[in-house]
């Protein structure tokens, strides 16, 4: 049974981390009359505007994030970025708290590490071939290894920030750099992978509940610099290529474990299908379900996590999302173009409110539903195009 948000009965969902995922989170739960808490690392995040209360911590501070919990006493604690202090979260869960999907879930995603050696070494899942590196000279010991190409990345990063593709050994100390300025947290560790040569590249978002698990319909996505430019539903493939992927999604969310929504992020070869990441919540090219399906990732994450039953999760229409970036670093900052987008059949916007703006910083997405992947794409470029971020 579920009380009114701040009495005494109410359910208490605390997120950890505020983005734009999370104030659709936030969202998704009050309609569903939970009591909703916001904390990220910055004031005015945009979950905090949605939230009942908010806090602004350094979540990587394993005692600032007990403390908080502690106080609050949520029902539910819900990660919703990498950059957490997760050992304090385990800790937490053995107190009694209850982690979403569980604290070793949240631990294991929260670098590519753990994640990868989970899902290469203990599961057998085929991975691209790959090394770590924790200084510039095992970096070029590890380029020489896996080969030129290969991809740089950061063990732990958001949004593609850190990664690079090194074409060349010159390019290994320019990777190096990169990677350590758009890693999150503390570590000064890379990982190093094989260039797949892949036909496309999809997200599958599995859903393990009361009910069991549950997939969406593919979603095919463009990244550049590895964060995600546009994403479309449903990305064609063949009956058997669709069987693979969740064959490779269940192996992975299973071993995680717990109930909640899973990005699991999957390359397309001519050959086969290869892992490649999963987060343990809600994925950014997965905004387009909000436009797609019946049941958005967002509200079939809330209802994962409150033990609720997943029905069939129904495709409604082809649609696809185009995100609006700035490309200027501002403190202050307009948005403009809104109703030219908006007039275009079909169009849906979702403004973040993210206080200020950064290079590459994702601010809006464009959401278009169309007959066909074609039109829906088209169109939403289209309305992308007619937004502008205007800098003060």
């Amino acid at each position: 049974m579920f009380g009114a948000p701040y009495g005494k009965q109410a359910k208490k969902m605390m997120l950890l981390g505020s983005g734009e995922l999370g104030k659709e989170v936030v969202i998704e739960a009050q309609r569903l009359g939970v009591e909703t808490i916001a904390v990220d690392r910055y004031e005015h995040a945009p979950a905090m505007q949605a939230a009942h209360r908010s806090y602004v911590i350094d979540m990587l501070d394993g005692k600032e994030l007990r403390n908080i919990i502690e106080q609050e006493q949520p029902d539910f604690i819900v990660p919703e970025i990498e950059a957490i202090a997760t050992e304090t979260l385990i800790e937490l869960e053995k107190e009694g708290f209850r982690v979403v999907p569980t604290a070793t879930a949240a631990n294991l995603t929260m670098d590519r590490e753990g994640i990868r050696r989970l899902a290469s070494e203990e599961l057998g899942l085929p991975t691209a071939k790959y090394a770590f590196a924790n200084t510039l000279e095992e970096l070029k010991e590890a380029v020489q290894e896996i080969g030129i190409p290969c991809v740089i990345k950061p063990i732990m990063s958001s949004s593609g920030k850190g990664q690079t593709v090194c074409r060349s050994f010159e390019d290994a100390e320019n990777s190096w750099n990169e990677a350590i300025q758009g890693g999150r947290g503390k570590k000064a560790r890379v990982i190093v992978e094989e260039f797949i040569q892949f036909d496309s590249e999809i997200t599958l978002l599995t859903v393990r509940s009361i009910s069991g698990t549950a997939y969406c319909a593919p979603i095919g996505h463009v990244q550049k610099d590895g964060d995600y430019i546009e994403s479309w539903q449903p990305h064609e493939m063949t009956e058997e290529q669709v069987k693979e992927a969740q064959q490779i999604a269940k192996k992975i969310t299973d071993a995680l474990g717990g109930y909640g929504l899973f990005g699991v992020e999957l390359f397309l070869a001519p050959d086969r299908i290869y892992f490649s990441e999963v987060s343990p919540r809600p994925h950014d090219t997965g905004m387009v379900t909000l436009a797609t399906q019946d049941l958005s990732e967002f509200a079939l994450h809330v209802r994962a996590i409150l033990g609720f039953p997943i029905p069939d999760i129904q495709l409604i229409t082809p649609g696809a999302s185009r995100t609006i970036k700035a490309w200027e670093e501002s403190k202050s900052y307009q948005i403009s173009g809104l109703e030219e987008s908006l007039s275009i059949p079909n169009t849906q916007v979702r403004v973040f409110g993210k206080p200020e703006t950064k290079v590459g910083r994702r601010m809006a997405v464009v959401l278009n539903s169309a007959a066909s992947i074609e039109t829906a794409r088209q169109r939403a470029e289209e309305a992308a195009s007619k937004i502008n971020i205007i800098h003060e």
